[in-house]
């Protein structure tokens, strides 16, 4: 912005005002004086009007700079908003699973400290802390598979709602029993989650309500082993042995590489030795070691054989028949 040049003053001679007697009166000296002020009065009256026009070129320069920036400040604030609200959602999925990542951790740290305090307790506590770990696993496991299942579940309620949609079409064929009972039951991970945490608070009645009515709707999902083998550790706990037994046996044939093979393996075990089968129940205890030997269920098999006075058999043990 250019700046604004003032002109001088035009020189007064210096004799302009020197008093010549008998040609200047008091009045002409007068009305020059007052011309002179004048002068001034409209040269300064000239610079402050060539400064005034620089001064509202700065002003409007300004304005439009103030005016951007506004609009970038508009614009960050959008941007900003957006981004919150996608961290929101991301920070509260994290947190849920941290906290429940957390709390599972917590949990194995006590029960394994308590294992380490109570290692020369009865079998019965023995089992009862087994259990326990295996509740624990169980839950852990359970967290996995729904994480891994997060993606899927959006293409299973795309998918889900798509069928409505086609179902509520005129000339729509109904879906296949199996599917109408599906869509009546409670979601999986619901279902399975109120069993069991009515199994651990004790609740078994209701909680085989549950797991029954969750094989019955989801027999192929990736928990339905697990599902059959609390149907089995209820039945354990009720003394009631040849039901256990067939259960478990459930467990090792509808679900061989499930993660409760082994558990199955070692409970069948034991359930055998109640009904007084010591030899059916010794074998499936060999078959507990032999096949997964570094498993805290072979530490169970190797101690109850101890207490029966026998030594874990090194020859390869076959698995007993079903229970009838």
């Amino acid at each position: 912005m250019g700046r604004a040049v003032i002109a001088p003053f035009p020189r007064v001679p210096g004799n302009f005002l020197r008093l010549v007697p008998g040609r200047y009166s008091a009045s002409n000296m007068e009305m020059l004086m007052n011309n002179r002020k004048l002068f001034f009065v409209a040269a300064i009256l000239m610079v402050v009007a060539m400064l005034g026009v620089d001064s509202s070129a700065a002003n409007k320069d300004m304005v439009q700079l103030q005016t951007q920036i506004q609009a970038l400040q508009d614009q960050m604030a959008r941007m900003q908003q957006s981004f919150d609200e996608r961290m929101g959602v991301m920070r509260n999925l994290v947190e849920q699973n941290t906290d429940t990542m957390n709390k599972l951790t917590t949990t194995m740290t006590q029960l394994q400290q308590t294992l380490q305090k109570q290692s020369t307790d009865t079998s019965g506590r023995t089992d009862q802390l087994s259990g326990q770990l295996q509740t624990l696993n169980d839950s852990l496991d359970e967290l996995k598979a729904r994480l891994a299942r997060v993606a899927k579940q959006l293409e299973d309620m795309q998918s889900a709602q798509q069928n409505v949609q086609a179902q509520a079409q005129p000339g729509s064929t109904p879906g296949s029993p199996q599917q109408s009972l599906a869509q009546q039951a409670p979601p999986p991970d619901v279902l399975y989650n109120n069993g069991l945490r009515d199994y651990n608070a004790g609740k078994l009645e209701l909680s085989r309500g549950e797991f029954s009515d969750y094989l019955k709707y989801y027999p192929n999902s990736d928990l339905a082993g697990n599902a059959q083998f609390y149907l089995a550790e209820m039945e354990y706990r009720d003394h009631n042995y040849q039901a256990a037994a067939q259960d478990y046996d459930k467990v090792l044939q509808q679900f061989p590489s499930g993660n409760k093979a082994a558990s199955a393996q070692l409970k069948k075990g034991f359930s055998l030795i109640e009904l007084g089968d010591k030899s059916g129940g010794v074998r499936e205890l060999n078959v507990v070691i032999q096949r997964f030997p570094r498993s805290d269920e072979a530490v169970q098999a190797r101690d109850r054989l101890r207490r029966l006075g026998l030594a874990p058999s090194t020859r390869t043990a076959r698995r007993t028949p079903p229970a009838e």
